[in-house]
């Protein structure tokens, strides 16, 4: 049998789940997306790109940390394990303030689809351990980099007991995914309200965040059935004055219609309730 959510709490339709992509690439690895529109010949280090990745660890996440404070929300923050050498006063700042910290692999060059079962494994047990230790908060959750998983994330992740898995997008609510080390929760992740795809692949002015955001909202609230809306910054793309501004306002919006907002693990919960 199917399980199925009725309502979110509050006997809400509509749920809203913040999360900041908090990244880190290996040393000598610039990110593959970045904000200039001419790549460098192959072999050539982008240090503009690496520059710009570095807000997140440097500014970005402190700033997204202020806000939600100001808000009195709590987020999903998706962590690179390297952060925990890099800025283990920010990971355990997060955990700290009260939001869920998830597992984000070692480094997001680091690609499950790209690597092998046993050399993932070793990526998902060093993240979780660095994550653990640093923060006192073992993550629950997991995204990889570039939400793209092998065919043997879902299980390897129960077998090292995660709750929940985010690599998913073919589904609007949870459900049970079943894996030779046991169930696990599916829990689709929305790509709509996003900032790396939105402002840096498809050139959208930041503001569009909130245009995008209010025509979600109200999708969701005509519905008959619940879901969220998944609003995502980057620390080091949107956590930025213009990005964070659009953040405190998709916030307003998502006070007016009554959405519950919550943390990633949060719905599962209360999926995992019903």
């Amino acid at each position: 049998m199917t399980t199925t959510l009725q309502r979110w709490p509050g006997d809400r339709i509509g749920a809203v789940a913040i999360s900041i992509m908090f990244e880190q690439w290996d040393a000598g690895v610039a990110p593959g997306l970045g904000p200039m529109g001419n790549p460098l010949p192959a072999g050539a280090l982008d240090h503009q790109a690496v520059s710009w990745a570095d807000y997140g660890w440097r500014t970005g996440v402190g700033a997204a940390l202020e806000l939600l404070e100001k808000e009195q929300l709590a987020a999903t923050f998706y962590v690179s394990g390297m952060l925990t050498e890099t800025a283990p006063d920010a990971v355990r700042a997060i955990a700290e303030a009260g939001h869920e910290i998830a597992g984000h692999s070692w480094a997001q060059n680091r690609i499950p689809a790209l690597i092998s079962r046993e050399e993932e494994s070793a990526e998902i047990a060093r993240c979780t351990e660095a994550l653990a230790a640093v923060s006192g908060q073992r993550p629950r959750g997991w995204i990889s980099p570039r939400c793209t998983p092998s065919a043997s994330t879902s299980e390897l992740l129960a077998g090292q007991g995660y709750e929940w898995h985010g690599d998913v997008f073919d589904a609007d609510q949870p459900y049970w995914r079943e894996t030779p080390e046991g169930r696990i929760v599916a829990l689709p992740f929305g790509m709509e309200i996003n900032d790396l795809p939105m402002t840096v692949r498809y050139g959208q002015p930041t503001r569009e965040l909130v245009s995008s955001f209010a025509f979600e909202a109200a999708a969701l609230a005509r519905g008959s059935r619940p879901g969220h809306i998944d609003v995502t910054l980057h620390a080091h793309v949107g956590c930025r004055p213009a990005g964070l501004l659009a953040l405190t306002q998709i916030i307003a919006e998502a006070r007016r219609h009554d959405f519950w907002i919550a943390t990633r693990g949060d719905l599962v919960d209360q999926f995992v309730d019903i």
